[in-house]
């Protein structure tokens, strides 16, 4: 779900304004209480790390990671538990396999009430996302209208300026690949379903990274380095139990 969220801001966010620069003046609860704090925050990290703005966005990143990580274990052991509880699904699937609306109504009931009993909410996955999406949203507008950031020159490109060399959008890619590879299953259906989108989506990321400055790029790189980190930490950990 997040990689369709990151590729559907790259689509809305490449075609919004960004060229009026942010100030603690600046107007609006977005540019307000948004972006501003988000602009004098890379600037305070970039001040810490000697004026290097990419070393900033590294930072905030890894933050943001640590700040989101137990919302990511508790949605891990959700997938761990449907793991566990899917002999118990299919039972119910089969019991309600009628498609009228009444024998769907009753087996939505007794799916919920399974998920109850084993404390499981299959809605746990989407919190983390919906937490990063005003997070990236602001780091764009804060670098593309913080002029000290837009041109910051990192390794070896400018941070408000889509990469020359591609480098960051093929990590991207590959950070994708490889975090949704490592990703479980909760069913046989589900595996399926996330080997094909393994190949379709790291396609979609290489063209959503191409299109938006490579500080953006540089973000979801990280994150997808920790993403890889932390998916085979907790899965050595399940495994030893």
């Amino acid at each position: 779900m997040k990689k369709w969220m990151f590729s559907f801001f790259v689509v809305i966010l490449s075609a919004c304004n960004r060229n009026v620069p942010i100030t603690e003046h600046s107007q609006g609860v977005w540019d307000h209480y948004f972006v501003y704090p988000m602009s004098k925050l890379l600037l305070m990290l970039g001040h810490v790390f000697q004026e290097n703005y990419g070393l900033a966005i590294v930072a905030l990143t890894i933050v943001v990671r640590f700040g989101l990580l137990p919302l990511m274990i508790k949605q891990f052991r959700a997938h761990i538990a449907m793991q566990r509880i899917r002999p118990e699904v299919l039972k119910l699937q089969q019991k309600y396999k009628a498609t009228d609306m009444e024998t769907q109504r009753k087996l939505q009931q007794e799916m919920m009430q399974l998920y109850q009993k084993h404390g499981v909410n299959p809605m746990s996955g989407c919190l983390p996302v919906f937490i990063q999406m005003p997070i990236f949203m602001a780091l764009y507008y804060a670098i593309s209208r913080t002029e000290e950031i837009k041109l910051h020159s990192f390794l070896w490109m400018q941070l408000g300026h889509r990469d020359p060399y591609f480098i960051m959008p093929l990590l991207a890619s590959l950070t994708t690949f490889i975090s949704m590879r490592l990703s479980p299953s909760t069913t046989t259906e589900t595996a399926v379903q996330m080997k094909m989108m393994s190949y379709v989506m790291p396609i979609m990321i290489f063209m959503g990274a191409s299109s938006v400055p490579a500080a953006l790029s540089l973000y979801w790189v990280v994150g997808g380095c920790f993403s890889i980190v932390q998916s085979l930490i907790m899965r050595t950990t399940e495994a030893a139990k």
